[in-house]
């Protein structure tokens, strides 16, 4: 981010408040993301959060059930949801929810999609790919978060690398690195 000069910051500052609200206003008229964090922040309220995660668990849930003609079908959708995620998390700071989410959608593909990833072959490749890279994230940022978190994640992420390890995913799950479950708590 530019640092303004001295001189022009104390200029700035001496500005009636009248001028400096305008000049704020404009600023943040051309930003977004600014725009969406602010009406997060300051307008929708202390359900906020909850009615955002809401809606995205629907978005989640809904799409990936059904039929796909092909793989690719299937993972230009899971790109578009996990990019709303990304941007939930970004307009929230919401590191749980985007990261409970994720493994939501993960378990939705092995559960509602089993025929698509059954096999590692030409045109399952990618979706395997993509999986294992959202799996392999996910637990990236699960493992940042406090760990009173990983207990209530515990169930989900080891229903993910079930999935993964039972489908035609397991030998880029293994070459990736990741492990069959993780002991976070009980999660039996």
């Amino acid at each position: 981010m530019p640092v303004l000069p001295p001189a022009l910051r104390r200029a700035l500052l001496d500005l009636p408040q009248k001028e400096k609200d305008q000049l704020l206003a404009r600023l943040v008229a051309q930003d977004a993301l600014l725009t969406e964090q602010l009406t997060y922040r300051l307008l929708e309220g202390p359900d906020a959060l909850a009615n955002r995660r809401a809606a995205l668990r629907k978005q989640v849930d809904d799409p990936v059930r059904g039929y796909h003609q092909t793989p690719n079908d299937l993972l230009v959708i899971l790109r578009q949801l996990q990019a709303r995620l990304a941007y939930h998390a970004r307009i929230t700071q919401d590191a749980f929810g985007e990261v409970e989410l994720s493994l939501r959608l993960l378990t939705n593909v092995f559960e509602h999609q089993p025929a698509l990833v059954a096999q590692l072959h030409g045109p399952t490749q990618p979706l395997l790919q993509h999986l294992v890279r959202r799996a392999q994230e996910t637990l990236r940022q699960a493992e940042k978060l406090h760990p009173d978190y990983h207990l209530e994640l515990a169930a989900t992420t080891n229903t993910v690398l079930a999935g993964l390890f039972g489908s035609g995913a397991a030998p880029l799950a293994r070459e990736a690195g990741l492990p069959a479950r993780v002991a976070w708590g009980n999660s039996d």
